[in-house]
């Protein structure tokens, strides 16, 4: 499949406001210190990786860290998450990797990223780079490379 030449920057036209709202208060509510701003922009990624995946037979593709948070807050929302997956062609399964199996290298982000372009997406290359695919902690989350002080889990603007 060839990438589109005019990639979107956002996936956000697959919810409604109040459905994108409401998983972005999840992530917030369940991750201390997550600003709203970065919130916004984590389910945004969370969205395109599941609409990508529903298109992406047999391809092995995984969230880093920073976008998980966004696809655990969809999960938890069934009714939404069920009609996500409907409307992009199939269910997309969770299926959580054991630490003896865990697949936390490069290029399978990189192969994720690629197919999210395939759909017609921009990734949010810092929601995707090796800084969001460590671990997240609300206590630490990239405070001292992001806000000034350390007060809140913020990111750079995007690109």
């Amino acid at each position: 499949m060839a990438t589109p030449a005019v990639l979107k920057p956002s996936a956000r036209h697959l919810l409604s406001d109040d459905g994108f709202n409401r998983v972005v208060h999840l992530v917030q509510r369940d991750n201390d210190g997550v600003e709203e701003a970065l919130a916004v922009r984590i389910v945004d990624e969370a969205l395109k990786f599941v609409d990508t995946a529903t298109q992406a037979t047999g391809r092995h593709l995984r969230p880093s860290k920073l976008v998980d948070l966004g696809w655990h807050a969809l999960i938890l929302h069934t009714a939404l998450y069920r009609e996500l997956c409907i409307a992009g062609g199939r269910f997309v399964d969770h299926r959580p990797e054991g630490p003896e199996t865990l697949r936390r290298d490069a290029d399978t982000l990189d192969r994720t990223m690629h197919a999210i372009r395939e759909a017609g997406y921009e990734p949010d290359a810092y929601l995707w780079g090796p800084s969001a695919d460590t671990e997240v902690h609300a206590g630490d989350c990239m405070h001292s490379e992001c806000t000034e002080g350390g007060s809140a889990c913020a990111a750079p603007p995007p690109a």
